[in-house]
C-alpha cells in the first residue's frame, strides 16, 4: 500500500510568503482569500484527498473502468462515493465564476486542489478536471442560454463534461477530422462521426455528460479553418432543466492503457446525435484552444502531483531498506546495514526529485496567479505581461512539468530496486500513470514547437522579452547571502544561453525551418530549466530573509536554501549543452533519407 500525505506546509509557503496571495486583496476575487481563509482550505484539502482519494488509488488501477452490455460503463469501486463526496464539499467549486454558482477564488487555490487531487488519484482527478475546461469554454464562447443551461449543473458537480477532438485518423492535425454536423431546422445539428481517446468519456460519476465536440458544417473547409465546436450532452436537457431523452452518443469501447485505468478512456460513436454550436461557426479551434490551454496546465500539473506522490513512497523505503554501508563508515555500526539513504546515488535521485518538485510547485502556483492578472490587474499594462507570461510559459509547465514528471517517478522507483518493479509495492504505477502526460494535450514534442515555432515570434518577440528581462532583474536584485548569490549568478548564466539561443533561432530558423524543429525540445527544456531557476532565486530570498528573521522554522528554510543550491550546481550546468544541441541544427537530424530508418 503506497502511502501520501499532502504537502500542505510547503504549498502554505507558496501561497503565504512566496506569492504572498493576501497583498492582491485590492483586486476582484482576491479580497476573500485572506490567510486564514487560504490556509484553511489548504488543509482541509489535504485531509479530504489523503483520507478519501489515495486509498482508492491502486484499487482504480486494478478494477479499471467496465462498459456493460448495454454500453453503459461504470466506474471502479469507491469512485461514485468519493465523487459524491467531492460534490458536496464543493472542491469543484474554488476558482469557478460566482454567478454559475462557483466561491470565484483565484486560481491558486484551484491549481492547488487540482496538484492535491492528482498525487492523490490522477485518475479520478481526471473526471472534474475535464469539466473544467469545458466550464471555461462555455463561459468564453456560449451563449447567454448555453450558459444558463449548462453551467449551474457543471460547476456545482452534478454534470461533468469532456473535450472531443482526436479521431482515428487525427490527432494533432485537426484539419482532418471527418465528424460532420447537420444544420438542422430547430436550430440543433446533428453529429455524426467517432472519436477516440476520450478521457472520461462515459461513466456513472454525475447524472449528466456535456461532450464538447469539434465538426465541420457542410461547405467549411478542409483545413482547421473549418472547424466548429459543438455541445452534445449525453442527456438532452429540457426547457425546465430537468434531464430528457439519453442523446445519439454511444461508447463503443474503453481503450486498455498503460496507466490511469480508473478513468474511463473510451471510443465515443456520435449517430446524428443532437447539438449546439457553440460561438461562430468555423472558429471551433479557438473556442477549443481555451479548454486545451486550461487543460495542458493542469497535465503540468499531473506530472508535478505523481512525482510528489512517487517522491514520499521512495522517501519512506530510503529510510527503511537497510542495504551496504555509507562510503564515509557505518553511520550504524550497532546494525548490520546503514540505511540506504546515506548511499549519495540515492540521494542525488532525492534531490534532483525534491528540487524539481518544489520549485515545479512554485512554478504551477505562480502560474495561476498570472491567470487571475491577466484578467484582474490594475493596469492594461500588467495584465498584458501576465497575459504573455502565461502564453509563453504554458507548453512549457505542461512539457518540461511532464518530462521531468515521468523522469522523477522513475528515479523513484529506481531507489526501491527490484522492490519498485512489484506492482504490489505501487511504485510502478505512479511510472505508468503520468507518463501519458508526456503525450496527450498536445505530445510534448507539439509543446516544444508551440513554444519556440509560436510564442517566441508573437508580437514581435514580446513575451519572450519580458521574460529575459524579469529574470536580469530579479538576478540584479539578489542578496549578499551565499546561496542567494549562487543561484542568482547561475540563473543569470542561464538565462544568457537562453538569449544566446533564441538568438540563434532568428538567424538560422527562417533560412531553414527544420533547424528550429530539430532545437525546439532542447529550447523546450532550456526555458524549463529558467523557469524553475526563478522560483528557486524566489524561494531562496524568503528562506534567507526569514532565517535572518529568526524564524522558529530554521530547518523549513535551509532545507529551501540547500534546494536552490543543487539547482544551482546541478540543473543549471545542463543549459550550457542544451544551447550547443540547439545551435547543432538540423544537419544530422534530417540527414538520411526515410528509407535509411526501415529495418534492412
Amino acid at each position: 500500500m503506497t502511502v501520501f500525505k499532502a504537502p500542505t506546509r510547503d504549498t502554505r509557503f507558496v501561497v503565504n510568503e512566496l506569492l504572498q496571495l493576501e497583498s492582491y486583496g485590492n483586486l476582484p476575487g482576491f479580497a476573500a482569500a485572506t490567510r486564514d481563509l487560504t490556509d484553511t482550505v489548504i488543509e482541509e484539502a489535504g485531509r479530504f484527498v489523503g483520507e478519501v482519494l489515495a486509498p482508492l488509488n491502486q484499487i482504480g488501477d486494478r478494477e479499471g473502468c467496465t462498459r456493460h452490455a448495454d454500453g453503459s460503463v461504470t466506474t471502479p469501486t469507491g469512485f461514485k462515493e468519493a465523487y459524491a463526496k467531492y460534490v458536496e464539499s464543493g472542491w469543484g467549486t474554488l476558482a469557478a465564476p460566482e454567478v454559475w454558482g462557483g466561491q470565484a477564488l483565484p486560481h491558486v487555490m484551484s491549481f492547488m486542489m487540482e496538484e492535491y487531487l492528482c498525487s492523490a488519484n490522477q485518475a479520478f482527478a481526471m473526471y472534474p478536471g475535464l469539466a473544467n475546461g469545458a466550464i471555461a469554454a462555455i463561459v468564453a464562447k456560449g451563449s447567454p442560454e448555453q450558459q444558463a443551461t449548462y453551467l449551474p449543473n457543471m460547476v456545482s458537480g452534478h454534470w461533468l463534461g469532456t473535450m472531443n477532438l482526436t479521431e482515428p485518423h487525427c490527432g494533432t492535425d485537426l484539419g482532418l477530422i471527418r465528424t460532420r454536423a447537420e444544420p438542422q431546422s430547430d436550430g440543433s445539428y446533428a453529429i455524426t462521426g467517432t472519436k477516440i481517446f476520450i478521457s472520461a468519456g462515459d461513466h456513472d460519476l454525475s447524472e449528466n455528460i456535456i461532450h464538447l465536440v469539434l465538426a465541420k458544417t457542410p461547405g467549411a473547409p478542409e483545413s482547421s479553418k473549418g472547424i466548429s465546436l459543438f455541445i452534445v450532452p449525453k442527456f438532452l436537457v429540457e426547457d425546465d432543466g430537468s434531464l430528457g431523452l439519453r442523446n445519439s452518443v454511444s461508447v463503443g469501447s474503453i481503450e486498455h492503457k498503460m496507466g490511469i485505468n480508473g478513468n474511463a478512456t473510451c471510443v465515443m460513436n456520435y449517430d446524428e446525435a443532437k447539438g449546439w454550436l457553440v460561438g461562430e461557426e468555423n472558429k471551433g479551434l479557438a473556442a477549443m484552444f481555451i479548454m486545451m490551454n486550461a487543460a495542458r496546465l493542469g497535465v503540468g500539473i499531473q506530472g508535478l502531483g505523481q512525482a510528489e506522490a512517487a517522491y514520499q513512497n521512495a522517501v519512506v523505503y530510503a529510510l527503511e531498506r537497510r542495504q551496504g554501508r555509507a562510503l564515509t563508515g557505518p553511520a550504524e555500526p550497532q546494525q548490520k546495514a546503514d540505511q540506504i539513504i546515506v548511499h549519495p546515488d540515492v540521494r542525488r535521485m532525492l534531490m534532483d526529485a525534491r528540487t524539481f518538485i518544489e520549485g515545479m510547485r512554485a512554478l504551477c502556483m505562480w502560474g495561476a496567479l498570472q491567470v487571475d492578472l491577466t484578467h484582474k490587474a490594475a493596469s492594461e499594462e500588467q495584465r498584458q505581461e501576465a497575459d504573455d507570461l502565461i502564453s509563453l510559459l504554458t507548453p512549457v509547465i505542461k512539457g518540461y512539468g511532464t518530462d521531468m514528471g515521468y523522469k522523477t517517478t522513475t528515479d523513484m522507483q529506481q531507489v526501491w530496486g527490484g522492490h519498485g518493479y512489484i506492482a504490489d509495492n505501487g511504485m510502478d504505477q505512479f511510472v505508468r500513470d503520468v507518463r501519458i502526460a508526456m503525450i496527450y494535450e498536445g505530445a510534448n514534442g507539439v509543446q516544444a514547437m508551440d513554444l519556440a515555432g509560436r510564442k517566441l515570434a508573437q508580437n514581435g518577440g514580446r513575451a519572450v522579452q519580458r521574460l529575459f528581462k524579469l529574470i536580469d532583474e530579479e538576478c540584479a536584485e539578489a542578496s549578499d547571502h551565499a546561496a542567494v548569490r549562487l543561484t542568482a549568478e547561475r540563473l543569470s548564466e542561464v538565462n544568457a544561453e537562453l538569449k544566446a539561443a533564441t538568438m540563434w533561432f532568428m538567424h538560422n530558423a527562417m533560412a531553414n525551418p527544420d533547424n528550429l524543429g530539430a532545437g525546439a525540445y532542447a529550447y523546450m527544456t532550456l526555458t524549463g530549466i529558467a523557469s524553475l531557476g526563478l522560483m528557486w532565486l524566489r524561494m531562496a530570498k524568503v528562506s534567507a530573509a526569514a532565517l535572518a528573521g529568526g524564524s522558529d522554522e530554521p530547518q523549513f528554510y535551509e532545507s529551501k536554501l540547500t534546494c536552490a543550491k543543487h539547482w544551482s550546481l546541478r540543473f543549471a550546468p545542463q543549459a550550457q549543452a542544451l544551447r550547443r544541441e540547439i545551435e547543432a541544427g538540423a544537419e544530422t537530424v534530417m540527414a538520411l533519407p526515410a528509407e535509411a530508418f526501415a529495418a534492412a
